[in-house]
């Protein structure tokens, strides 16, 4: 909801010094909380917190007043009267009923915690607003994603997300940082060991808002805070979310919060007694819970991030990682839209067994059932060919193929795992080094292709594939149009799924080349070198076991091609379009000779 002011010129200095005092907010609360030993006096911090809630309060008090409809800003700000309150209730109990030991430090935390979840809170609105202000919100979108890597980084760089009091390197700090937004996998340290319980939030975090999006959570946020989204904000939203209808962009959004909540709790309570299978490693109570939430968010945004150094190599015989991490992939790599149509298929279907069941002519069956989209039933059929496919696949290379022990060894259920986790998950159930190369290059064309538009997968999509797989067929079939399922595919469609593919080839050959140039006097092989490019672009987080002695210069680019696959090179392209427009005039045409 946007609220119009009476004085335009003193909304605008109001902004600009909320904005200031947001970036010290931030600054303070870091150097409060980030730190073994502060590098500045506790109570010079408290008193900074201090000063900027008191610019908070008053800005917010100021604006009312300035608002021309005070009762419209009352509606939009409701949530900071509850939030006030307890914070007053905090400030004026520290020392009375909440304990008498440090009631400074009560209040220190209090103050530091309400601005920071305002802060936050403004900062999802605000990219919400800046991608319906723009005719393009890819733009919005890649800036948040920079601007969420970068404010990671840093916090990863705190002494305290680290074990012991140094700090971690830029770079390692950057490429963990963007591998989270990503939601990638690659890793040049080891989560589990060489993070803290602060490091590892922050990881979860990054995840999250990765998998998400900034700009879909901020229309989360909006909406269960009872804010209507404007016609260009559910446009920006409809445009990220792939989705084709601007009428039910609203439950779209709803649906994604929803469903993303159920899915990650059902399967952190699913992952509960995982942890219990493997001798040696003894979790009490709450060191299971958190390791079922942690893999359960990084299993469902297809993230790979674990909290083993093996990542579930030890669990590789355990039930609960075929039956619970491997739905929460496929769930995750399907994309919101194709959930919400089967969510609203198997309603349909519900509700009219159950009426059937109590009254057989019921005036629901007037209408016929609801149908499935054609992206749905493009996305099911093409994962579970790629998913049976590629494990049939993967099995028979590795029994003819493969060497060793790790061969022999090598069972249907790793082939499953793999094959489903290849299209851009990261989890690895046996070691991917080991395996041959015919094995390896068949998880290449799987990263590659990866999951479904909508979703938290990479790669070129499923669907994309599709269409220029069923262009081909066209083509030898001598038909015009490319028929997906008795449709009709639009011309635009197929030339904006080639323009993806060969973008995609482009950025695999470039990366693969200029990791050839920077780690030459690494004696990686040209596979490894290849598959870590891949798994990259389409992140994925697998890799033969060379992330971590890459150089600096290829850790920039393995940092870069991250992002470009977590975006998508279209993406990227067009939000660098500044002045691109269409033309409105057309060559005369003449035949040449391709084939």
């Amino acid at each position: 909801m946007k609220i119009a002011y009476k004085n335009s010129t003193l909304e605008q200095v109001l902004t600009g010094v909320k904005a200031a005092a947001s970036a010290t907010i931030v600054a303070s609360f870091a150097l409060s909380f980030g730190f073994y030993e502060p590098p500045l006096p506790t109570r010079l911090l408290a008193g900074v917190l201090t000063g900027m809630l008191f610019i908070f309060v008053g800005g917010k008090m100021i604006r009312f007043f300035n608002a021309q409809s005070r009762r419209e800003y009352l509606v939009a700000n409701w949530y900071e009267i509850p939030m006030l309150m307890a914070l007053v209730v905090i400030l004026v109990g520290a020392g009375r009923w909440f304990g008498r030991t440090e009631p400074g430090q009560i209040q220190h935390w209090a103050i530091a915690l309400y601005l920071i979840v305002d802060v936050t809170i403004k900062f999802f609105m605000v990219c919400v607003r800046l991608a319906a202000t723009g005719k393009d919100p890819t733009r919005v979108l890649v800036a948040s994603f920079i601007v969420l890597i970068l404010t990671g980084a840093c916090l990863l760089m705190l002494p305290k997300a680290t074990p012991g009091r140094a700090s971690l390197p830029f770079v390692d700090a950057l490429f963990t940082s963007t591998s989270a937004t990503c939601v990638t996998g690659l890793a040049v340290k080891d989560t589990g060991a060489d993070f803290t319980l602060m490091g590892q939030l922050v990881i979860l975090a990054l995840i999250q808002l990765g998998g998400l999006g900034i700009v879909v959570l901020g229309a989360v946020l909006a909406l269960l805070l009872g804010q209507a989204l404007s016609v260009r904000e559910s446009a920006a939203i409809q445009d990220l979310l792939s989705e084709g209808t601007l009428s039910r962009i609203n439950r779209m959004v709803v649906f994604v919060f929803i469903a993303t909540a159920l899915i990650e709790l059902t399967g952190a309570v699913a992952l509960l007694h995982l942890w219990d299978d493997v001798p040696g490693r003894v979790l009490d109570v709450h060191h299971q819970w958190y390791y079922s939430v942690f893999h359960s968010i990084s299993a469902f945004c297809n993230a790979g991030f674990g909290l083993f150094g093996d990542s579930l190599i030890s669990y590789n015989r355990c039930w609960e990682v075929y039956l619970v991490i491997c739905p929460l992939i496929v769930l995750g790599g399907l994309g919101f839209g194709v959930l919400y149509d089967l969510g609203g298929v198997i309603l349909d279907r519900t509700l009219r067994i159950c009426k059937r069941s109590i009254h057989r002519r019921c005036p629901v069956f007037q209408q016929g059932p609801r149908r499935m989209w054609l992206q749905t039933k493009i996305v099911l059929a093409v994962t579970v060919c790629l998913i049976v496919g590629g494990m049939l696949a993967l099995f028979a290379f590795e029994k003819l193929t493969g060497q060793g022990p790790a061969a022999r060894d090598f069972s249907l259920l790793d082939a499953l795992f793999q094959s489903v986790t290849a299209r851009t998950a990261g989890f690895n159930t046996v070691n991917i080094a080991a395996l041959s190369d015919a094995g390896k290059f068949l998880l290449i064309l799987l990263m590659l292709i990866g999951g479904s538009p909508g979703g938290t997968a990479g790669g070129i999509k499923t669907v994309t594939f599709v269409v220029i797989l069923m262009a081909v067929v066209a083509t030898l079939r001598r038909r015009e149009d490319v028929e997906i399922f008795n449709r009709s595919i639009r011309l635009l469609i197929v030339r904006r799924a080639i323009t993806v593919a060969v973008l995609f080839v482009v950025a695999l050959f470039g990366a693969t080349l200029g990791l050839c140039i920077t780690e030459a006097s690494s004696h990686f092989t040209m596979m490894q070198i290849f598959f870590e490019v891949a798994s990259a672009l389409g992140t994925v987080g697998l890799s033969t076991g060379i992330t971590p002695s890459l150089t600096t210069a290829g850790r920039f680019i393995i940092i870069l091609v991250m992002l470009t696959g977590r975006l998508g090179p279209l993406t990227l392209l067009a939000a660098l379009a500044f002045n691109a427009k269409p033309v409105r005039y057309n060559y005369p045409d003449e035949a040449i000779v391709v084939g």
